[in-house]
Parts: structure tokens; C-alpha cells; sequence
């Protein structure tokens, strides 16, 4: 279930159902997807969507999702990712600067999990490991035992580039190799999406949260995690990067005792119903 911040219900993903109850729900389905989870077939897509031939898909996706394109920049597009790598009108969106309380880095429908004493979080009753989630890196996976984890789903009809989520400086960056499966919830039923999908990790310091583990998580069909990584000091809602072709996950660790989460995101994620945010959005603040 998707809620927004009013606490509707609103309507489920597209993506949901039919193909996806197909590839992830019964054995021959599952081998088709080992499959479409191998990179390049990614890359194969990620061609294809980068070319003009495209073209012609943007205004069925337009239209499929009631996209309002009053809010992003008017021009022109050259190809499909050309269009979902779009940038925001001017005034689009409202980044809260105040320092205390804690922003979305995109738009994009949110969870957040408690990191519990042995590093693992649960999703719909099975375990996910925070320390295969950073590849293996158990040292890190400690430093934020008893936290949060904040996971920020993106799916077609969201805009695709996102935000630091405070001012700061990367500490350390590092890719992560892996599949790509899709990042809808059918398919954490069945597989440790996030722990094996392809993705890229950062280490932030921030100025008022403290060490945040940033990750990018790729998903079918995306080609490429696009990031810019600053070689000095970044702030609050500056760009750090957009995802190509795809629905995409940004995963956010916060240190134990570091949030407070605001109350329909704590109601909401503990029914395990996903909030729908914006780019900028206060989720939360600092205890």
C-alpha cells in the first residue's frame, strides 16, 4: 500500500501485478528473470532508450502515469532517457533548509526499517542484512546498529535525480557489482534486492547528522547510476546524481539515536505502507 502525506491511500504502481506476479512468483518465471537481471541486458535497454527510436514511448508514459509536466523544464527531448533524466522547472521544488530536520534526497515513495542489534532489517517478515547491503563491509554495517534505514523507491512516473541530504563532505565512495532485478516490492518476497543489485556507495560526513551511508541501488533496465561526486564541500539539496531508464532505490543508514522520524512516516512504515516524498521533503528531524 502507497499513502501520501495526508495519510490517502493512493493508487498502486502501474508496474504491479501481471508481468511482474509472472517473473517473480512461479519457478519458470524466475528463470526468465535470471535472465533479465544480468547487466547487459540493462545495457542493451539503456542503448535502445538513449537513441531517437524512443522517442515515440514518452508521451504513452506521459499520459499512462498523469505525469504534470507543468513542474519540469520545457523543451525539446532528444530520446526516452533524455526525457526521464529530465531537470525541474525553477521553483518546482522547495528544499527545507532548516538544519535540524531531515530531507528526501528524491521524490519517491518511503520506508524506513529499524537497523536492529545483529545488523539486519525486516521487510514483509524476511531478514535483509545491512552488512551485505555494503558489501560485505561488516566494520561499517556496526557503526550503525540500532539506527535507521531509510529506503526511497523510485519508480517511472518520479523525477530521477537527487539530493545530498545535508551539507557536507564524501568520505569514501565505492561500487558495488551485482544483477539488476526490478526494486517493486513483489520482488523482495524472493530475492535480497538491495543486497544483490548493482549499486554504488558513498560515506557522507554530514554537518548535522553525522556519518550517512548513502546507496544508489540499480534496478532492470537501468543502465547507469549516474553520480557527480564533488571533489570539496557539498550542501544541503545540491544534485548529487540521476539515475538513466528504470525504477531505482536510494537506501540512506542514519546512526542509532541521530532521528526522529515524523509521525506519519513512523505510522506508515510500521504497517509497512510506503509514504510518497518529494525532492527537499522534511521525513524527520534531529533528536
Amino acid at each position: 500500500m502507497i499513502k501520501d502525506r495526508s495519510g490517502n491511500i493512493i493508487a498502486q504502481d502501474s508496474a504491479q501485478g501481471g508481468a511482474l506476479d509472472f517473473l517473480y512468483g512461479n519457478a519458470f518465471g524466475r528463470l526468465i528473470t535470471k535472465l533479465l537481471s544480468r547487466k547487459f541486458i540493462s545495457e542493451i535497454g539503456r542503448m535502445y532508450m538513449n537513441s531517437s527510436l524512443s522517442k515515440k514511448r514518452i508521451s504513452k508514459l506521459i499520459k499512462s502515469e498523469n505525469i504534470d509536466m507543468s513542474q519540469y523544464e520545457n523543451r525539446e527531448f532528444t530520446s526516452f532517457n533524455d526525457f526521464f533524466t529530465r531537470k525541474l522547472a525553477p521553483g518546482a521544488r522547495n528544499v527545507d533548509q532548516d538544519p535540524d530536520h531531515v530531507i528526501s534526497p528524491a521524490d519517491s515513495k518511503l520506508t524506513v526499517y529499524d537497523i536492529t542489534k545483529d545488523s539486519h532489517y525486516r521487510v514483509k517478515g524476511c531478514d535483509y542484512s545491512i552488512k551485505t547491503l555494503l558489501g560485505g563491509d561488516e566494520e561499517l554495517a556496526n557503526e550503525f546498529l540500532g539506527g535507521k534505514c531509510f529506503v526511497y523507491r523510485l519508480s517511472v512516473d518520479n523525477y530521477h535525480r537527487y539530493c545530498y541530504p545535508d551539507g557536507g563532505i564524501e568520505e569514501e565512495y565505492r561500487f558495488i557489482p551485482g544483477v539488476y532485478h526490478t526494486v517493486n516490492p513483489i520482488a523482495l518476497l524472493k530475492y535480497d534486492v538491495y543486497g544483490k543489485n548493482c549499486r554504488e556507495l558513498t560515506v557522507l560526513q554530514t554537518e548535522g547528522f553525522g556519518r550517512v551511508a548513502y546507496i544508489e541501488v540499480g534496478a532492470m533496465m537501468v543502465g547507469k547510476i549516474n553520480n557527480t561526486h564533488p571533489k570539496e564541500k557539498f550542501n544541503r539539496g545540491d544534485e548529487k546524481g540521476y539515475f538513466s531508464f528504470g525504477g531505482s532505490t536510494i537506501v540512506m543508514l542514519y546512526k542509532k539515536d541521530v532521528i526522529e522520524l515524523d509521525e506519519d512516516i513512523a505510522k506508515n512504515s510500521a504497517e509497512e505502507t510506503e509514504t510518497t516524498v518529494l525532492f527537499g521533503e522534511k521525513v524527520g528531524k534531529r533528536r
